[in-house]
């Protein structure tokens, strides 16, 4: 039995599984400790109540025979994909429902979707970055570029002519920090995209968090990337479907490469690998998109901008350098004193009791800065900011 060697060149584990542990140590010998946890992006608001009413609903009609559902469509029932296909529709985007997959969550798509595309193929992420999309080409044998996200560029670096690339991640509003592309900056990338027949993998399971209108919510409002993208979306941060499990990948029609459809190649991954997500999760999704959903769902995002406010405006009291919170859920923090990240880390944890995510956990351009997120309780946020504020007096 051979196993796959490039398994042995990522960490020896997850960024947030290495958190834990650390945490847990820490804990451990000191039990009476109050932990604050501002660093794994989990949401702490419920469900909204249209969300559980329609789950309710949802379950009732399977406890009885003439309600029951088994197996469903392996792209998602025609309800849930009508219903994405409004909320594109009123910025401006028309999907046909054939481009919309559901799926249990954009982290698994992002990883899945890998399926269709050579091991051959180069690979551009920006650096810092979510790990998953790093690890998962690394699993593959990839040989992976990183654009250099920097201070200087606002963390959202623009392509570079000279750099050859088949498959593209972007992510906006950005994981880990917070960043936010102008139309203008999709627009450059869609162009580099197609100029070399190369693909764009775009993340936006954050768009929700998006206040300013002139700000893209979807990598389809920029024209022709219906040409180059793929768009991955989730409802764990926007309806708080984390521990539920439900999203959605945009994959149009237009795609194509080598005189295949990338829609048709991944319908028959998906029908092969892919059971579905299950129908009462989808009519809780359903439930997100109408007018009494939104409305729900956006109060609790109102919950975690207030949390990204309070947080912006403590460390801008401490004079600290940061970006993101404002259109997403994270704040990329500059760390204090010259300290590299997991110092930093430390010091928080061990002077304030309070959690963050090291930078350097997404790569070498985040050694010094540290991330820390929106999603905590809105006291718990408080509590924390102020003994930052305490900290540095």
């Amino acid at each position: 039995m051979k196993l796959n060697p490039h398994y042995r060149e990522l960490e020896e584990s997850y960024l947030f599984t290495t958190i834990a542990r650390r945490v847990a140590e820490y804990t451990k010998a000191h039990p009476q400790a109050n932990i604050i946890r501002l660093g794994i992006g989990d949401v702490t608001q419920p469900l909204c109540p249209a969300v559980v009413e329609a789950m309710e609903r949802a379950t009732l009609e399977m406890s009885q025979a003439q309600g029951f559902h088994g197996y469903g469509p392996e792209q998602g029932y025609g309800f849930l994909r009508e219903a994405i296909q409004g909320y594109y529709a009123a910025r401006g985007v028309k999907l046909a429902m054939e481009e919309i997959f559901i799926s249990d969550g954009a982290k698994s798509d992002l990883g899945n979707m890998l399926d269709l595309f050579s091991a051959d193929n180069t690979v551009l992420v920006p650096d810092p970055v979510y790990p998953v999309y790093v690890d998962t080409n690394r699993m593959a044998g990839r040989r992976i570029l990183f654009a250099d996200a920097n201070q200087q560029n606002g963390f959202l670096p623009l392509p570079q002519p000279e750099v050859q690339a088949d498959i593209i991640y972007l992510c906006s509003p950005n994981n880990p920090t917070g960043a936010v592309y102008t139309r203008e900056g999709l627009e450059k990338w869609v162009e580099y995209a197609l100029r070399q027949h190369a693909v764009i993998l775009f993340d936006a399971a954050y768009e929700a968090f998006i206040v300013d209108d002139s700000l893209p919510h979807s990598i389809f409002e920029v024209p022709g990337a219906e040409k180059c993208a793929i768009e991955f979306c989730s409802f764990s941060k926007t309806a708080g479907f984390t521990g539920t499990r439900c999203g959605y990948t945009v994959v149009p029609r237009a795609l194509e490469a080598e005189g295949m459809s990338i829609n048709a190649m991944w319908l028959r991954r998906q029908t092969t690998k892919f059971n579905g997500v299950p129908y009462v999760v989808q009519r809780g999704a359903e439930a997100v998109f109408t007018p009494q959903g939104q409305q729900q769902v956006q109060k609790a995002i109102g919950v975690y901008r207030q949390n990204a406010r309070v947080m912006a405006e403590a460390l801008s009291r401490m004079g600290i350098w940061f970006v993101g919170g404002e259109n997403s859920p994270y704040l990329w923090l500059k760390c204090p004193g010259g300290m590299s990240s997991w110092e930093c880390f430390d010091y928080l944890l061990s002077h304030a009791q309070v959690v963050g995510t090291p930078g350097s956990g997404f790569g070498k351009n985040g050694e010094g800065y540290f991330r820390l997120t929106a999603f905590g309780n809105p006291e718990q946020t408080r509590q924390a900011m102020q003994r930052l504020v305490d900290l540095g007096q």
